[in-house]
């Protein structure tokens, strides 16, 4: 997803390894389900070792849902989860700008960060896809990707609440990236309750360039070197 051109990260709150690790696992769980990424939990629980028990319980409780249920059902419930309902968004700018003008903008201001970052934007997904963020400070940098989840830190949280309201397993995954920041101060909440409240803007103008509908990848991104190396030892 990434072509590399220069390394730069910086340490905040968790270590960085911790965060790399904490976001690639949360990026990989919320992959479309496949054989491959069945094949890989036994990985994603040795490196959840790493990790302090309040990130590691959720990687495993939802590592352990995916173990246990039949493919063809993950598929069909993360389709509903995250394809038919609006507030099921993995897209962070959605939830903010909806289909309107000001989420064009903030698309193309999102790929102008990753490449001030040092970083070569080269995914089919658009750059407001939570993985490709998660994916970003796992592979590249940390503090980058940190503002980036600090920024649309109410999508997140909307989209957290959604899921644990459905009940969905795979909402410990969403609760696994909020923990990795900052506890949410009283100006964030207030604008958590209005944009579950009000839903996301609506203006189906703004968003050619980037295709119209745009849908979850089905392809699981490749396991990082450093976290299949991390789960040899």
């Amino acid at each position: 997803m990434w072509r590399k051109r220069l390394r730069l990260a910086t340490s905040q709150r968790l270590p960085d390894q911790q965060l790399r690790t904490a976001w690639a696992l949360a990026a990989l769980l919320l992959d479309y389900p496949s054989p491959a990424l069945l094949e890989r939990l036994p990985l994603v629980r040795r490196a959840a070792g790493d990790l302090p028990a309040y990130l590691a319980d959720p990687v495993c409780r939802l590592a352990d849902h995916l173990s246990a249920t039949p493919l063809e059902r993950l598929q069909r419930a993360f389709v509903e989860t995250f394809d038919h309902t609006r507030r099921g968004c993995l897209y962070l700018t959605y939830f903010t700008a909806g289909d309107t003008r000001k989420r064009g903008v903030a698309l193309v201001q999102l790929k102008q960060a990753y490449r001030r970052a040092g970083a070569e934007f080269t995914s089919d997904e658009l750059p407001d896809h939570l993985c490709v963020v998660l994916d970003f400070g796992a592979e590249y940098d940390v503090d980058g990707a940190w503002r980036i989840l600090n920024d649309y830190r109410a999508s997140l949280e909307v989209l957290r609440i959604s899921l644990q309201e459905k009940a969905s397993p795979w909402a410990d995954a969403i609760a696994l990236v909020s923990r990795t920041l900052p506890e949410l101060a009283g100006d964030d909440a207030e604008q958590i309750a209005r944009l579950i409240e009000a839903g996301p803007p609506a203006e189906d103008v703004g968003l050619a360039p980037y295709g119209d509908d745009p849908r979850l990848s089905e392809h699981l991104n490749p396991l990082p070197d450093y976290l299949a190396v991390g789960a040899d030892r």
